[in-house]
């Protein structure tokens, strides 16, 4: 059952940015601040990491930067010429 929050003592220029950011997105600033609260299902960089480790620790696999950044590079070119 979803719960309500409330946060006190937020500063005004922070709920004038919040307002000016849920209007630009055409959206209430409960809509705004509700669709934010769709970052708590993932994980943040630090949880991220770790699960990636602990999951390149069993299978011990290596992989250079170059390759990386080659399958990145041609994942970008299959996307561009897709687009076309």
């Amino acid at each position: 059952m979803p719960k309500s929050i409330t946060i006190h003592d937020v500063p005004d220029d922070v709920c004038q940015e919040l307002a000016a950011r849920a209007a630009l997105a055409g959206r209430s600033r409960t809509a705004y601040l509700r669709s934010l609260f769709d970052i708590a299902s993932r994980p943040d960089a630090e949880v991220w990491v770790a699960r990636v480790r602990a999951r390149k620790i069993p299978t011990d696999s290596a992989i250079s930067v170059e390759q990386v950044l080659a399958h990145r590079n041609a994942d970008v070119s299959a996307f561009l010429h897709e687009s076309e």
